[in-house]
Formats: structure tokens, sequence, C-alpha cells
């Protein structure tokens, strides 16, 4: 008989709020790259690459959800040896769509990035009318 699995991973995790306007992105994006790094040092497996890949998604749902959504938005930050799970939520019902990239629009392109980015991108509504956006990056 041989016993399969992993051994036990660390997690770590962090979950902000954050006020609705425009410099909650960039906030986000920060607060993101910092835990990411202290992250690195001690628990996770997550390459440089990956961590430019989760800043870029958080700072994307963040300013999606403090641009279209009503309030401010919570932020929630896992990772688990090479996972990191990223999630926003907001209090809008709403659930955003991906469009189509198209270079004569200034805005737009941002979900599609996350698609692109995530290896498993979902939107779940909450039992109180919000959402949670959520996007999972796996190595």
């Amino acid at each position: 008989m041989r016993a399969h699995g992993r051994a036990h991973r660390l997690t770590a995790c962090v979950e902000y709020a954050l006020p609705q306007e425009p410099a909650s992105a960039g906030r986000a994006r920060k607060l993101t790259s910092a835990f990411l790094a202290r992250s690195h040092r001690r628990t996770c497996e997550v390459t440089a690459e990956r961590m430019d890949d989760v800043t870029l998604i958080v700072s994307e749902l963040v300013a999606n959800a403090v641009q279209h959504a009503r309030g401010g938005c919570r932020l929630r930050v896992e990772v688990a040896g090479d996972r990191v799970t990223v999630e926003v939520y907001d209090a809008s019902p709403v659930h955003p769509k991906v469009r189509r990239p198209n270079v004569t629009r200034e805005s737009g392109r941002g979900l599609a990035m996350v698609r692109q980015l995530a290896q498993r991108l979902e939107v779940v509504g909450t039992p109180r009318g919000g959402k949670t956006v959520r996007a999972v990056l796996a190595g």
C-alpha cells in the first residue's frame, strides 16, 4: 500500500478593506506586493513572474470594483505553495462581463487580461446581494 499526498503546506492569507476611490487599485497593488514578498520568504513557491501576474490581477479587480460597485470593496489574497487565490468582494449584485479586447476603447480590457493570466476566474453571488470575483493562479 502506498500513501499519496504532499507534505503539509503552509498557507498565508491577508484581507484588506478598500474605500471607493481610484487610488484603491494602486494601494491594493502595493499591499499585495508587500504581502507576497513576506510570504515568499516563508511559505510559498510563487515565482517573481507569478507575483507580477497576481499584482496585475489585484489591480484590475479592485479597479473594477471601486469603479462599478457601490461603496468600497474587500480584497483577500491567499498563498498556498504555488497556488495564489485573489478574491475581491463588493456590494453590487451585477456580475462583470468579459469583453472582447478592442484597441479603440480606453477601458474594458482588464477582465480579459485577468482571464488570460488566471487558471480559473469565477464570480460568485453572496447572500447579501453582492458578489465575489475570484481568480486562481497555480503553478
